[in-house]
């Protein structure tokens, strides 16, 4: 029943499918088509208002101008006190010289004075409707009378009149400016009316003054049956045939004149508008019913086709039922086997009945000859002994299918195949695929996934499954195994200082040196023990960044694990040299996490093992450590301080102490340095000494030096808005916020902020900052000294600095580590030591400060070496900013007694 239903499905799939097209193509055309209108529509209205509001500003420049003639008129004649001559004015070229405008001014009793028409015979407009008006109404103003045609020119005429009085307001005659409806007619370029369309000028009362459409221009013509109303100021509307005398539709658009009672109005034929377009619409239509026909067609083909093949795979199923046939395929192999019974029933083997070619291929055979043959002749006795129970499953479930790696003593000529049985009424039908080139894919997909592509380890996605089944094979066999976590000391400082490449090699030869040290311990244990118990291996893995984790299964005892951490220390003993001759000494920090004793699972047994990694690194480095409950407690507290401390930042509980660099010869207070200090709202003042070394492990001393940084100019601008000297103060930077490449930006921003000069601000970097060998670091370096501000090294003489990159990167101050001023007056080492520091700072153009001076010898030595300036508590302990006000008035500070804070 299923089989006929999708048959049925099938067949009228074509037809369905065909209609389901031609209703979307349809569908598709008319939305394209109703939207093209409605766009069409919209763009035609925008023309509309832009035609009216175009025609509106000529007409309001036109009857400005009209109306400007006849107030000048007005003034003149009673100026003159009517000795005003038009014709005189317009030889003088004071009226526009325009053969569409005429001015004229009566006398009270209608009889033309002057004009710009000559006066041949004197005519009287007593009985015109404009001269009745201005003479009955005093305050009549501009008046714009009808078309009517002129009583000289004979031409019709729009007249713009006004009243004139005599000194006490009786009426006087007229000014009249009379001008031809073409004059008011909208011009060619701003008309661009098609053939139906028309520009129209109304009185506000509804008469038509001016009609123009492209055949001529025409006046008091109304192409309105009735003029509409036409409301507001300005409007569009779509007006029907009926409206107009020519039967056309038209988008209506009128504009009012400002000041005057006029309307300028257009129209726009709607047939015009859509003519193109329908046009093209029509020509789709027929195209889309030229597609539904073919479509049509398609799906009267396609369902005899469908019908036809229906019909033949029917056929074929009942030759294939009847042949003991389920499938066949020309990728796949074919056999059909019938099964071979003893005499209890048990199939014991099979014969084959048929096969296509590439099933036959599959065991190195053609087809003639292994129709006939039993598979017990393909396979050698032991392994069909494997096979035949999967066989016998078959038949028993009626259907087996599975995926397979073909063991070495098979004779099928693949890797890997896919098979299907099906059990029909003599045995079984199978097809098999080969999948090798398939799963070789897979398999190698599955290998870079498990891949750390730096190292060629396997990675953390790989040893959490491998952990998984190691951990299952323990606990069957009730034996144990432990879980080694290293990870390199202070690797983000190679990072950090001397760029990722060597980072990346540096983890390269980490790798190279722990491979031969497990392959080495794995070649003394089996010289130990010819014949161990385990084949089992130590599994080294690159678990993240610099940290590598090592499983170790070939004993599990403590003892043997805490060998082999050891024995890895004692590899790292020795210097690395990297792939670039660059040699370096590195060390590791190891966790051991014992199963079961330290956890069941995966997740305790890789969470304690870090955690004693942990632990091995805050008991001083280079070490390893078993993991114990009591660390999870330590690595609590470390989760703490740093927790708080990143909550003391957000809350920002950080103030700054500064202490004072004073010339070495006067005392006089020239700079100073600013110190971080926590204020814990409990705990009271925290020493840098806890919070900084946390800061550098976690990252956040990026957010602390960019708050340190604020806070150093805000104290500043402070100092500047009181009037107090403006004492360059240095800021302390660590080789972390230097590398992140956005230290330039963070300090521009705050010198712009608080409105400081550059030169208020230094910048001290550690030596370690330098050893990076990058173009970065010292383009960095330079765009600093670019804004002006002084770059320090502090604590000279504890690290890797060199001549060379001092006279590189061209820094401004060197801040000698108290370490060496401690040696002065101690031993006479110290001063030729320290004389030789000031000697070469000075031949790099350099200033020598002294840090730590604690005593008056110490101060006479520097004196007597040339050093430029001296800090420590001789001069001052770091003070708060409340209390540099008074050094920096009292200016020169070598004391009777150090400075303490008060």
């Amino acid at each position: 029943m299923k089989k006929r239903l999708l048959k049925v499905i099938s067949i009228l799939s074509w037809p369905v499918g065909c209609l389901l097209l031609a209703m979307l193509m349809w569908s598709l055309l008319l939305s394209r088509l109703s939207d093209r209108e409605a766009e069409i529509g919209k763009t035609a209205v925008q023309e509309a208002r832009a035609h009216s509001k175009s025609y509106a500003d000529q007409l309001a420049r036109s009857v400005s101008q009209v109306d400007q003639i006849t107030l000048n008129l007005k003034y003149y004649w009673t100026y003159t006190n009517g000795n005003l001559s038009v014709e005189d004015q317009q030889r003088q070229g004071l009226y526009p010289t325009s053969a569409l405008l005429y001015a004229t001014i009566s006398d009270r009793d209608g009889i033309l004075k002057t004009s710009s028409l000559p006066l041949k015979d004197l005519v009287s407009v007593a009985e015109r409707d404009y001269f009745v008006t201005h003479k009955s109404h005093p305050n009549s103003g501009l008046l714009i009378s009808n078309p009517s045609v002129g009583l000289r020119s004979q031409r019709t005429l729009i007249r713009f009149s006004r009243r004139l009085d005599t000194a006490d307001g009786t009426f006087d005659g007229l000014v009249m400016v009379a001008v031809e409806p073409a004059f008011l007619a909208p011009s060619q370029d701003e008309s661009a009316i098609g053939k139906n369309d028309f520009m129209a000028l109304f009185k506000q009362d509804g008469t038509a003054l001016v009609s123009r459409t492209t055949e001529a221009t025409i006046a008091q013509q109304n192409i309105f049956k009735s003029l509409p109303a036409l409301s507001g100021d300005s409007g569009v509307s779509v007006m029907p045939g009926s409206a107009f005398n020519d039967g056309e539709e038209r988008i209506v658009s009128w504009y009012a004149l400002h000041d005057y009672p006029l309307l300028a109005v257009t129209g726009m034929s709607t047939k015009d508008i859509y003519a193109s377009f329908r046009e093209r619409a029509n020509d789709y239509t027929v195209i889309a019913t030229a597609c539904s026909v073919f479509l049509a067609l398609c799906a009267l083909v396609g369902t005899l086709l469908s019908l036809r093949l229906a019909i033949r795979k029917s056929e074929a199923e009942k030759a294939r039922e009847a042949y003991g046939v389920v499938t066949e395929g020309g990728n796949d192999g074919f056999y059909m086997w019938r099964a071979v019974r003893n005499k209890a029933g048990t199939v014991i083997d099979f014969e084959v009945l048929d096969c296509n070619e590439r099933g036959a291929t599959v065991f190195g055979k053609n087809k003639a000859e292994f129709i006939g043959s039993y598979m017990s002749r393909h396979y050698s006795p032991a392994y069909f002994v494997k096979l035949l129970p999967t066989f016998q499953k078959a038949m028993e479930v009626g259907l087996y299918e599975d995926e397979y790696m073909i063991p070495d003593d098979s004779p099928l000529k693949s890797t890997w195949l896919y098979r299907k049985m099906v059990r029909n009424k003599l045995g079984l039908v199978i097809t098999v695929r080969d999948i090798s080139e398939a799963k070789a894919h897979e398999l190698a997909l599955l290998e870079q996934i498990n891949t750390d592509e730096l190292t060629g380890l396997h990675n953390r996605h790989w040893v959490i499954d491998h952990l998984h089944k190691v951990l299952n094979d323990a606990a069957s066999e009730r034996r144990g195994f432990a879980v080694l976590f290293l990870d390199l000391d202070d690797f983000k400082n190679i990072n950090d200082t001397m760029g990722h490449s060597s980072g990346d090699m540096l983890l390269q030869s980490v790798t190279q040196r722990l491979q031969e040290l497990l392959a080495a311990n794995a070649v003394a244990s089996e010289l130990d023990n010819p014949r161990p118990l385990s084949p089992m291996k130590n599994e080294l893995v690159r678990f993240s960044g610099d940290a590598f984790t090592i499983i170790q299964q070939q004993s599990g005892s403590v003892e043997d694990a805490a060998q082999l951490a050891e024995s890895i220390l004692q590899a790292f003993s020795r210097p690395i040299m990297l792939s670039n001759q660059s040699i370096l000494q590195v060390s590791l920090s190891i966790g051991i996490s014992m199963y079961p004793r330290d956890g069941d699972s995966v997740d305790a047994l890789l969470k304690h093992a870090d955690t004693a990694m942990h632990a091995a690194k805050s008991d001083g480095k280079k070490r390893f450590r078993f993991y114990q409950p009591q660390l999870s407690e330590r690595l609590q507290i470390k989760l703490e301080n740093e927790n708080a401390l990143r909550l003391a930042i957000e809350r920002d509980e950080f103030i700054l102490h500064f202490q004072p660099r004073v010339n070495t010869a006067t005392g006089e207070f020239c700079s100073m340095e600013a110190l971080a200090r926590w204020q814990h709202p409990v705990r009271g003042m925290v020493s840098p000494l806890e919070f900084i070394p946390v800061a550098e492990e976690t990252g956040l001393i990026l957010k602390l030096g960019e708050l340190i940084i604020r806070k150093a100019c805000a104290q500043l601008a402070q100092w500047k808005a009181e009037g107090l000297p403006a004492l360059p103060t240095s800021v302390n930077v660590s080789s972390r916020q230097l590398n992140q490449g956005n230290l330039n930006t963070i300090i521009a921003t705050a010198l712009r902020d608080y409105a400081i000069d550059p030169a208020q601000i230094e910048i001290e970097l550690t030596e370690s900052c330098m050893m990076a060998d990058t173009l970065e670091i010292a383009e960095e370096l330079a765009s600093f000294q670019e804004l002006g501000i002084k770059l320090l090294v502090d604590d000279f003489g504890t690290g890797y600095s060199s001549l060379s990159q001092l006279q590189r990167l061209d820094l401004d101050v060197l801040k000698v580590d108290k370490a060496f001023t401690a040696e002065l007056g101690v031993r006479a080492e110290g001063e030729v030591f320290f004389n030789a520091i000031v000697s070469m700072a000075h031949a790099l153009h350099m200033t020598v400060v002294a840090e730590g001076v604690e005593t008056v010898q110490q101060l006479q030595l520097l004196q007597a070496l040339g050093c430029d300036e001296v800090q420590g508590y001789y001069i001052s302990h770091p003070l708060p900013a409340a209390e540099i006000p008074g050094l920096m008035r009292r200016r020169y500070l070598f004391p009777v007694s150090p400075l303490t804070p008060a």
